[in-house]
């Protein structure tokens, strides 16, 4: 849901191919359909061996083909307090994100029946709040479906510990409205707030709460008789709920359900065969929840940065493997990692989902294990004319996925990364080289993963890759040139802190009065005492941003108290500049005294700089 675990996935992948999504013949569908047999020998062998290298307990696989359930098996176990096993067919899974595909179905069903227009201005069906007007182009529910609506996604909330915790989604998404940072249909941005969003559009037009919805439409249709979009599970699904682990220092423990604050973008929880009922339904063209023409037309590329490169396919990610063009999501969300991925033209679906946060390694060994023993192929795909094709630009890049109006906005110091362009043009860039394919056109080397440089309107650079969009930022925000800011502070304020207390006491020593006007020793005094919360404020911070303080529920009380600092700090040191002001014509004060305050002084408001430009004035929450 969280989607921290896509990036991890698309190592899998290759470049993606626009094809239409038609089924294809039988004869070519069935020469791909894996043998029952050979898929148990292989899961049976991948599975266990998988979860013991990454300290999972459990996992359920499920596969289908030929519009059936080719294999559905469970593995270790669903709870490990009870020494329940997992089973395919009762242990319910939280498939977080993956949940937006049937988000993404609902507003299909809806444009099916003409309730909805995929480009149409999404205020059209808002009745409570309005999506604000930030730029000349309105948001359309396409651009939800492709994550190209331009909206920041914040993280601070997201879950809530009850479901009394859980406010309205209509007052939630009109609370938290997140900003929109960037024009609509310009790069993919991951956003949770835009898939609720869709999913609030579908209630809105239904008249029916989303969970109800997707239970009359789309679960019962299909005879999903063991899933739910509803939080908590319901009484009698509830014994099969299976839980969630963290693995540390050799012991296992248990992770707490957390309720989704954003229903839309991740409250199913289902089983293994129920998925794999889901993912039929979509490669036999929709029956019974869409017709023909929707599910095609849903499957087909509906945006790509570059055409060379993976793009989306009405929600829909894509991705090319072994050759194969795959449509595909995963979800992420306290302890479970899941990826369901359907190959239209083999008509073959994967679903995996496990339990323990080391699942994201597992399920990314799983995935290229299993194409490669049934999908075998060239990892190589055709080429495509380029598109807004820019030349490779170095600097520091942070993901598109990022936070500018609120405290999380600081994370582009920690999260951006450097691209380096080296000898014979190949790039360095996520720990990873990239030679040159194409004008623009990149390849991992050693991997499949394609990279192309666009540019926008404005002149702002991406780099796009099968996976994350990442933007060119200006070298006031980057890592290395707010650590020279930070340090100008730090080192400015320990003068203070530490030269004014020797000079002082040297002075006694030798049995020298006090020379400077009552004035100008305040002024030092409140530089001082600026410098010493500043201190305090920087340290107690960067080990709080490099630590595991969570906001998943809000911001902690710690962090709430710690950003009382920073107005401490700026009221100080505005003081301190006022009366250095009003002492600085004091005949007494020495040139070295008056530079050196200026100095301290200089490094004060670099810390103010960088406490107003990173939102640490004002408890910028969102």
């Amino acid at each position: 849901m969280r989607t921290l675990t896509l990036p991890r996935l698309l190592l899998i992948v290759a470049l993606s191919l626009s094809l239409p999504a038609v089924r294809p013949p039988a004869a070519a569908a069935s020469a791909h359909v894996p043998d029952t047999r050979r898929l148990a020998g292989f899961f049976d062998t991948a599975v266990p061996a998988a979860l013991e290298a990454h300290h999972v307990p459990g996992a359920v696989v499920s596969v289908v083909g030929a519009g059936k359930t080719l294999f559905s098996k469970g593995y270790g176990l669903a709870d490990r307090e009870n020494g329940t096993p997992f089973d395919p067919g009762t242990s319910l899974v939280r498939i977080a994100s993956i949940t937006k595909l049937f988000t993404w179905t609902a507003v299909m069903q809806q444009v099916q029946r003409g309730r909805l227009d995929l480009h149409a201005d999404v205020n059209r069906y808002l009745t409570s709040f309005r999506v604000p007007a930030t730029y000349p182009r309105p948001i359309t529910l396409a651009q939800l479906m492709d994550h190209t609506a331009g909206f920041e996604d914040s993280a601070i909330g997201v879950g809530a510990r009850t479901k009394a915790d859980v406010p309205p989604l209509d007052r939630y998404l009109a609370e938290r409205m997140p900003a929109r940072i960037r024009p609509p249909g310009e790069v993919s941005a991951y956003s949770n707030h835009g898939a609720a969003l869709a999913g609030h559009i579908v209630s809105q037009v239904s008249g029916k709460p989303y969970d109800r919805y997707v239970q009359d439409h789309i679960l019962d249709p299909l005879g999903m008789r063991h899933s739910t979009a509803s939080e908590p599970v319901p009484a009698h699904l509830a014994a099969g709920q299976a839980r969630s682990y963290d693995h540390e220092d050799g012991t296992y423990r248990r992770k707490p359900f957390v309720f989704d604050t954003l229903p839309p973008d991740g409250s199913i929880s289902a089983t293994a065969d129920d998925m794999a009922r889901f993912m039929i339904a979509h490669l036999e063209n929709g029956p019974p929840v869409l017709d023909e023409p929707t599910t095609r037309l849903m499957h087909r590329r509906s945006f790509a940065a570059d055409p060379r490169i993976d793009g989306y396919a009405h929600g829909f990610k894509e991705q090319t493997v072994n050759g194969h063009r795959v449509i595909m999501h995963d979800g992420s969300w306290e302890g479970f990692q899941s990826a369901l991925l359907l190959v239209p033209g083999a008509g073959i679906g994967l679903f995996v989902s496990t339990n323990g946060t080391g699942g994201v390694d597992a399920v990314s060994e799983l995935v290229p294990a299993f194409f490669d023993r049934f999908l075998p192929g060239d990892r190589a795909a055709p080429s495509a004319p380029p598109g807004r094709t820019a030349a490779p630009v170095a600097g520091f890049y942070r993901p598109a996925r990022t936070v500018e109006s609120t405290i999380e906005k600081v994370l582009t110091l920690t999260g951006s990364s450097r691209l380096r362009i080296t000898d014979g043009g190949r790039l360095a860039f996520k720990g990873m080289t990239w030679s040159p394919l194409a004008p623009g056109l990149y390849q991992q080397d050693g991997g499949s993963q394609r990279l192309a440089f666009v540019t926008n309107d404005a002149g702002v650079t991406y780099a796009a890759t099968d996976g994350p969009a990442y933007e060119l930022i200006p070298w006031w925000e980057t890592p290395p040139a707010n650590l020279v800011v930070v340090l100008v502070f730090a080192v400015t304020a320990l003068t203070a802190v530490l030269g004014l207390p020797s000079a002082a006491a040297l002075r006694r020593l030798r049995g020298r009065p006090a020379a400077a006007p009552r004035a100008w020793r305040a002024a030092r005094l409140l530089a001082g005492l600026a410098g010493i919360t500043g201190l305090v404020f920087v340290v107690v911070f960067a080990l709080m941003l490099t630590g595991e303080t969570s906001i998943l529920y809000g911001v902690p009380v710690s962090l709430r108290i710690l950003l009382l600092l920073p107005p401490l700090f700026l009221a100080l040191t505005v003081a301190a500049i006022a009366t250095t002001v009003i002492a600085w014509r004091h005949r007494p004060v020495g040139v070295l005294a008056r530079a050196h305050q200026v100095t301290l002084l200089a490094g004060m408001s670099a810390l103010v700089w960088f406490c107003l430009y990173w939102n640490l004035l004002g408890w910028r929450f969102g």
